[in-house]
């Protein structure tokens, strides 16, 4: 049997019996075993290690003669770590309360008295599994419900504009993505390319922001040899680089108004000059535009002209912000832990309960940019298994926003259950019915209400 890999060999053994914990310890001594002799010991250990595989005694102190105490601390386990395999060790004639447990979720069981070896194979079998599932849910996370490459999201509002920028993407039609800094504009813009004929060509993008004015033009439009000072050889702009493929111009609302008349001519006639050239050079170049800014305001108070603004706007896609993405910041910040995590081969291996309700919670001005700055940040900073809110650091904010009909109320409160709910559970249905306190059919009923796939 393939074995788990390091990241993930974190074994711990909630056993109230001196004698038991040293022989499961060193029965188990090629894992990163970590004892607890009752309930407080085990969620402190819970909490710092994340184990990804548990046994637990459900006779635990203070009454190690029953398995109250037992449930309860498996019913916090899983509350905290539902990922995790737990498998619950009870006496010999103990059938009834070990299959309780398993209804609970549970992974597996095993009655005294111990047996290593049987017992080694039962708990080789959950780390294998748990591996595999931990890589699915990556898989599943990375690609998410979302049709378009690295865009991911699980939102309705996010996937109508997925399925949006479907439709567009096989046309020419020169594109205007507006949206609030951070909300993702150059990720769908490159999504829009990827799903274009023009997918094999050369994506270019160019932040007409961050450029000076008097550089701009020439890295759009290139220049001969000798047309200024230091213009050593004939340079190529970006829309020549970008001949046959996409042209990016992100921020476009900064564009100098010097510029978008050279701009508008080049959007009709698909032709330009270099500087110090003479030479109308034709090209097919497909144009995707993006700002935060408000162009209709712009075009009102003279700084941005109406006819580039009809011109970039053959089809306009708005991008809702973070904080309107019902679920989405949940799934990024999965996708965003996976990956710093493996890039500072950090020992974190997942969210507090806590933390999770902080993203919830957050109003994200910054929107995916500061919530994956936070993930990084926190990664990079935190000393234990569990990311903390206080890790995150973010500040509580309140949310005002509420209908008035009880009806609208008590409908927008259980989509957005139903949409937690599968979100948390990475979109397991069984799991996610389970956490709601209804059953599958139920929950299928729910999703075909509010148009969950």
């Amino acid at each position: 049997m393939k074995e788990a890999n390091n990241t993930a060999r974190s074994l711990l053994i909630v056993e109230d019996d001196p004698g038991l914990q040293k022989q499961l310890k060193w029965s188990f001594e090629n894992y990163n075993v970590q004892i607890a002799g009752n309930r407080e010991e085990a969620i402190v250990a819970l909490r710092r290690f994340s184990p990804a595989v548990i046994t637990l005694d459900l006779g635990l102190p203070p009454d190690p003669a029953n398995v109250s105490e037992g449930f309860a601390t498996l019913d916090e386990i899983l509350e905290l770590v539902p990922e995790a395999k737990v498998i619950v060790v009870t006496g010999n004639d103990d059938r009834d309360n070990a299959i309780t447990a398993i209804n609970k979720g549970a992974y597996d069981f095993y009655q005294k008295p111990i047996d290593v070896d049987v017992l080694q194979i039962i708990v080789n079998r959950a780390f294998y599994l748990h591996q595999l599932e931990d890589d699915n849910r990556v898989l599943m996370m990375q690609q998410s419900n979302s049709p378009l490459k690295g865009v991911i999201a699980n939102s309705e509002q996010m996937l109508k504009i997925c399925h949006l920028v479907e439709k567009v993407a096989p046309t020419d039609a020169t594109t205007l993505l507006l949206g609030e800094s951070g909300t993702g504009k150059e990720v769908l813009a490159r999504a829009i390319h990827e799903l274009s004929p023009r997918k094999g060509e050369r994506f270019v993008a160019i932040n007409c922001a961050a450029i000076p004015e008097n550089l701009l033009e020439s890295e759009l439009f290139g220049y001969e040899k000798g047309a200024f000072t230091g213009a050593a050889k004939k340079t190529l702009g970006k829309l020549e680089v970008a001949n046959n493929g996409t042209l990016f111009l992100d921020e476009i609302g900064d564009l100098p108004m010097s510029l978008q008349a050279k701009m508008l001519r080049f959007l009709q006639e698909r032709a330009i000059e270099r500087i110090g050239g003479r030479e109308e050079i034709q090209l097919d170049v497909r144009v995707i535009c993006a700002t935060h800014r408000d162009l209709e305001s712009m075009i009102s108070d003279g700084g941005f002209r109406e006819d580039l603004f009809y011109r970039v706007s053959e089809i306009t896609v708005n991008i809702p912000p973070l904080r309107e993405r019902t679920g989405d910041a949940v799934i990024l910040s999965k996708v965003f832990l996976a990956k710093y995590i493996e890039q500072n081969k950090s020992k974190a291996k997942g969210f507090s309960k806590e933390a999770m309700q902080s993203i919830e919670q957050h109003s994200w001005p910054g929107n995916v940019r500061e919530l994956e700055n936070k993930v990084k940040r926190a990664v990079i900073m935190t000393e234990e298994s569990l990311i903390s809110a206080e890790d995150l650091q973010l500040n509580e904010s309140d949310d005002d926003t509420m209908p008035l009909n009880l009806r609208e109320v008590r409908d927008a409160a259980e989509e957005q259950a139903v949409r937690r709910a599968l979100s948390y559970m990475n979109n397991n249905v069984s799991k996610a019915a389970e956490i709601l306190g209804v059953s599958r059919p139920t929950l299928y009923d729910m999703m075909n209400k509010y148009g969950l796939k």
